[in-house]
């Protein structure tokens, strides 16, 4: 699915309109078609599926000498932003932590950033970004045994409603031994 950047512009103008603003004064005349570049980029995941971000950045490693079972990839303070898709609030501060027990199979650790990211530039829920990036993650590497924690901001949280501006939202996705695993649970929430 392209996003479609002519439509934007014109529903761009029409809440401008809507809000009482002339849009052709000078400060705004050009504002839906950087509203639009800017919904192209910070919207740029919803052009792809679970399945094809697996495919983008699926490069794998493998492992020579395989170590303990309890071997664990982790790599912690991830920053995304996302938007939140029951207000189109930005989601903002959020660090993401990804952690896996490798199988025969490791992926290069900028992958995981770059999974992160791109889950992140959807129209989503906290919750949803950690379980998108775990299913992303168990597809390249092949572990079922996929952590991921996020912890960030809401501005429908801080801006509107409520108004609580210190607010962090923390969310985890536990797959595999994760789930059921207490030293690993200790190990990841170190």
């Amino acid at each position: 699915m392209a996003i479609d950047t002519e439509a934007i512009k014109y529903h761009i103008r029409g809440i401008l309109k809507a809000l009482g603003e002339d849009p052709d004064r000078e400060g705004l005349a050009e504002t839906p078609e950087r509203v639009a570049k800017m919904y192209e980029k910070v919207f740029e995941g919803m052009n792809y599926t679970n399945d094809e971000i697996a495919e983008m950045f699926g490069k794998t490693f493998s492992v020579d000498d395989r170590g303990s079972e309890n071997d664990m990839v982790i790599v912690k303070d991830i920053d995304i932003f996302s938007y939140c898709e029951h207000h189109m609030a930005l989601m903002y501060d959020m660090k993401v932590a990804i952690a896996y027990l490798p199988k025969d199979r490791v992926i290069g650790i900028s992958k995981l950033a770059r999974i992160a990211d791109m889950v992140g530039k959807r129209l989503q829920l906290q919750e949803k970004i950690g379980a998108d990036i775990a299913e992303i993650v168990q597809k390249i590497t092949g572990s079922d045994d996929v952590a991921v924690l996020i912890e960030g901001s809401h501005s429908c949280m801080t801006a509107r409603g409520i108004q609580k501006t210190a607010s962090k939202t923390v969310t985890s996705t536990l797959r595999g031994r994760f789930r059921t695993d207490v030293s690993l649970q200790n190990r990841l929430y170190r």
